[in-house]
């Protein structure tokens, strides 16, 4: 059997020994992965960003964006000017996490198409 022990990651006040439930964590809700492929083709401003995200509060929009700021996988740039401009893009290390999001993306296609009734918009 196999020693997680030597695998453990502490991650905040929580304790993984499986890396997938780590990368979970981490990306693994519904909103914190859109906004990871809302942002692939480069910056974007809050209210455009937000905007893009079907049915997200204003409330869950801050929550994802600030924990994935948080874990260096987004960063944030704030324009000195009036009104506020506000940017986010990713981080070298969130822009690695584009190709597992379009391939989970295309998956998602793949399996729509054959289980139910998909349509791709326009």
């Amino acid at each position: 059997m196999e020693d997680h022990s030597k695998n453990l990651i502490k991650y905040n006040d929580k304790e993984f020994n499986c890396s997938l439930a780590f990368a979970l964590q981490l990306i693994g809700d519904k909103y914190k992965s859109l906004i990871i492929y809302h942002l692939k083709d480069g910056p974007q401003r809050s209210g455009e960003l937000q905007k893009s995200i079907t049915d997200i509060s204003n409330r869950m929009f801050t929550y994802s964006i600030r924990a994935l700021e948080k874990d260096q996988l987004v960063k944030r740039k704030v324009y000195p000017v009036t009104p506020p401009k506000v940017e986010y893009e990713l981080t070298e290390v969130g822009k690695t996490l584009i190709p597992i999001v379009l391939e989970l993306n295309k998956w998602g296609q793949e399996f729509a198409k054959k289980h139910y009734l998909y349509a791709p918009a326009e």
